[in-house]
């Protein structure tokens, strides 16, 4: 196929994962207003556990085809993700800044070429080495405000984000044996699982579950992880996962965007700068891939 055909197959992809993108990061508003009235780990793993078996619906013949070794490898890296999901929404339910949480939990891109080199021995891009003191250093800027005293949503964001680079590589091997939709059906439910039984033990339940818990919790399993996901994996499938890489960079900047519309919120100097850099690292970390795009482009 040439490029010209294969053009507007390419702007097609582009213009839904942009919109993957905020979904994305309209899904932190819609959560963090949720968290109004439900407890953290109850709400987001009733989220997954509805949006994992709305999936299951159009990757029900998908999941049929699983072996037991399929089940179990994508059970396993949905126990990882449901660990790395709770974290996270902990670190949202103390957070005060939800665009500074977004680009700490972005790191997780940065980290996935450090974990695998750490643990099984993948050599390490020069992008990647430059990458790192780039994110470090806008993670630093975050924490030391007032000295060295970062908060507990940072500290939550950061541990999610490292285990979001463990999910995301070994969600890389098996994806490469799983149907996409089928292993995104199954990871969402047990990221739900994992959540609500978590939940079970630690939190209080509401009684009742008012009107706008029923909303915000009905955006967020629909449009922010359902809609979301599947649209993402659709638009991959239609263009190189380098290529759908450099767009998906932008997801901190929109959630920035829209806490500001939304809640108001601004940033310090330092914070700017700080959240600057995480993203500078983003795109040193994927330079090829932006090269590739730009090229694409011209």
């Amino acid at each position: 196929m040439s490029h010209t055909s294969a053009s507007p197959v390419v702007f097609k992809a582009d213009m839904m994962l942009l919109l993957v993108t905020v979904l994305a990061a309209i899904s932190w508003m819609f959560s963090k207003e949720a968290l109004d009235g439900f407890p953290p780990l109850l709400f987001i793993g009733t989220r997954f556990l509805f949006a994992g078996l709305l999936l299951a619906i159009p990757g029900y013949s998908g999941l049929k085809k699983l072996t037991k070794h399929q089940w179990k490898a994508s059970s396993g890296v949905g126990i990882l993700f449901g660990i790395a999901m709770s974290t996270w929404i902990m670190g949202l339910f103390y957070a005060t800044h939800l665009g500074e949480g977004s680009f700490i939990t972005s790191l997780a891109v940065v980290l996935v070429p450090l974990i695998s080199w750490l643990f099984f021995g993948d050599a390490m891009s020069r992008a990647s080495w430059i990458a790192l003191p780039l994110a470090f250093a806008g993670m630093g800027l975050l924490s030391l405000q007032h000295g060295f005293r970062p908060e507990l949503s940072q500290l939550l964001f950061f541990t999610a984000a490292l285990l979001l680079s463990m999910t995301f590589i070994l969600n890389g091997r098996a994806a490469a044996h799983v149907p996409a939709l089928a292993l995104s059906a199954i990871q969402l439910s047990i990221v739900g699982i994992v959540a609500i039984a978590l939940s079970a033990g630690v939190e209080e339940w509401p009684d009742t579950w008012t009107a706008d818990m029923w909303w915000w919790l009905l955006l967020s399993v629909t449009v922010g992880t359902a809609a979301r996901f599947f649209l993402q994996t659709y638009a991959q499938g239609m263009t190189t996962p380098s290529h759908a890489a450099v767009i998906m960079i932008v997801e901190p900047v929109w959630t920035a965007t829209f806490a500001a519309l939304w809640f108001g919120e601004t940033m310090s100097l330092s914070q700017l700068f700080g959240c600057s850099l995480i993203f500078l690292s983003l795109v040193v970390n994927r330079w090829s891939a932006v090269r590739m795009w730009l090229a694409r482009k011209s």
